[in-house]
């Protein structure tokens, strides 16, 4: 990233950050970063909120308004901030366990809500902070802490749980395709609504290692090799999409947004109505 966005964005007397060698966790950081940067937007306009992980240390280092909350509960937090000051433009940083197994409920109103909030999944398949435990993504069959045998659970597909909850803004990107994972924010952050954005991130410190992914390089060309753009993506046959995962903008579409809803209920009461 060029020094002039380091000095601008980040709090440099917390530098430099608790990320292991070849978390990708990083890449995830400076495409929102760039894209904060991208749409010209006021730092004192922008509120970063997370909750417990690896991923959930980002705002530490993110020189905004800044809040880390609980396991599983950003999104309350971002919730009640976003209430409180509507103007705000407001970004919840989550990793797949606090997203989806504690936050899961939390992720889910969020969206069905249509809340102006903006949340990127720093997905990477496992609870990285905490030792490696299998989370709601692990692939079945592979190994965590808490599943020495193989994950017998199916996972999560996250963005198809979100657009089903009633996200009005969808996509997945890869730390390999970190530019579309960039616009994917910026557009994730336009929409006027609840967007979802799942970044898929490696762990080779935990989940790499458990499940023999090979080195940082290795876990990062696989996602380069499985994932498929969209637009191909609606042109395979079903045989040749086995094992492979889709990115790019997944569901887009326009619903009125909670706290505009919220707002003139107030002033419906105002008003007598």
């Amino acid at each position: 990233m060029p020094s002039g966005l380091v000095n601008q964005y980040f709090r440099t007397q917390n530098l430099a950050h608790i990320w292991c060698p070849g978390c990708g966790n990083g890449i995830v950081t400076r495409a929102l970063v760039k894209a904060i940067d991208a749409l010209g937007l006021d730092k004192d306009d922008v509120c970063v909120v997370s909750g417990i992980g690896c991923s959930s240390r980002a705002p530490g280092y993110l020189d905004f308004n800044t809040l880390h909350t609980t396991h599983g509960r950003a999104l309350a937090f971002a919730t009640g901030v976003k209430l409180a000051n509507p103007k705000l433009n407001v970004i919840v940083v989550t990793g797949d366990g606090d997203s989806s197994a504690i936050g899961g409920n939390h992720l889910i109103h969020a969206a069905r809500r249509n809340i102006d909030i903006t949340t990127i999944v720093f997905n990477n398949n496992t609870y990285g902070m905490t030792g490696g435990q299998y989370s709601p993504t692990t692939p079945t069959g592979d190994k965590g802490t808490t599943a020495p045998y193989g994950n017998i659970d199916a996972a999560f597909d996250l963005c198809n749980l979100a657009q089903a909850a009633g996200a009005s803004y969808v996509a997945r990107g890869t730390i390999y395709a970190a530019n579309q994972l960039e616009k994917n924010i910026i557009d994730g952050i336009k929409n006027k609504g609840f967007s979802f954005i799942e970044a898929m991130t490696t762990c080779p410190t935990y989940y790499g290692r458990k499940n023999k992914k090979g080195n940082a390089v290795d876990m990062v060309t696989y996602l380069k090799e499985h994932a498929i753009n969209k637009i191909a993506w609606e042109k395979l046959p079903e045989e040749k999409k086995v094992g492979k995962f889709v990115i790019g903008e997944l569901y887009s579409s326009t619903r009125p947004e909670y706290t505009e809803q919220y707002d003139r209920l107030i002033d419906s009461f105002k008003k007598g109505v």
